[in-house]
């Protein structure tokens, strides 16, 4: 099974399959180039992603995965088999009407839309034979940004719609889901209630002090697997890579 890079570099041994993990992130934090980063380590050592991207287009990820390393974006892309990285668009949706008509996009970004999409996708990839946990490796399913559905949606219904139907495929579907949520932009009801539904809490921050400026992550509590909860200084190469900076 492929690594989680910088998550599984705090934990003593692998994220089980089936497990969802929240990472709640500030604005100004390094989350957007950390799951890039994610992504890209998981892809090339043979792993498979659902990469739900609202807060970016497509092309912008794709982009910023092959200056990562990942020369064969378009080959993993690939429609005609069951894709290997899936790029499913929440983006073009926030910006009104006129999306794209293809698979991976959604129409809309209000969850009765959403649900319906949902379903549909999930036929068409028990029809590829996509959710077969016997068959295929682990998926790791990425949603870079799920507070943009308060947009669209009244409170309770989208955080129904994450409980309902985000966090329960990640064991059916054989995935590790890491869903990011913004710190900060909701009702503390909302952080409670889904930070009770996952499996492990992931924190991204960035600090200043005395004309310092710190990007940091941690893992606030985690099931099921040993990890080390102190902040980490993160290492912010010029391809935008997200590493740990080693210890003195």
């Amino acid at each position: 099974m492929p690594r989680i890079e910088l998550i599984e570099d705090l934990t003593v041994g692998p994220i089980p399959t089936g497990s969802n993990l929240l990472v709640e992130y500030s604005p100004d934090s390094q989350w957007y180039n950390a799951h890039a980063t994610i992504a890209a380590r998981w892809l090339s050592t043979g792993g498979r992603i659902s990469y739900h991207i609202a807060a970016q287009p497509r092309e912008k990820v794709r982009t910023q995965l092959k200056r990562l390393g990942l020369e064969n974006v378009e080959q993993l892309e690939e429609p005609s088999r069951d894709p290997t990285l899936a790029l499913h668009d929440w983006y073009s949706a926030s910006l009104g009407p006129n999306v794209p008509d293809d698979e991976f996009t959604m129409n809309s970004l209000k969850v009765a839309e959403l649900s319906i999409a949902w379903s549909k996708g999930e036929k068409v990839a028990e029809q590829r034979g996509s959710l077969s946990s016997s068959s295929l490796p682990t998926t790791l399913r990425l949603i870079d940004n799920v507070s943009c559905l308060a947009r669209f949606n009244e409170e309770k219904a989208w955080v129904e719609f994450v409980l309902s139907r985000l966090i329960p495929k990640a064991s059916k579907w054989n995935q590790v889901s890491i869903i990011g949520l913004i710190k900060g932009a909701h009702n503390d009801w909302v952080y409670k209630t889904l930070e009770g539904a996952v499996d492990g809490i992931v924190d991204f921050k960035l600090e200043e002090a005395d004309d310092e400026t710190r990007d940091l992550m941690r893992i606030r509590t985690m099931r099921n697997v040993g990890f080390d909860r102190k902040w980490h200084q993160l290492k912010i190469a010029a391809n935008s890579e997200v590493t740990l900076e080693k210890d003195n």
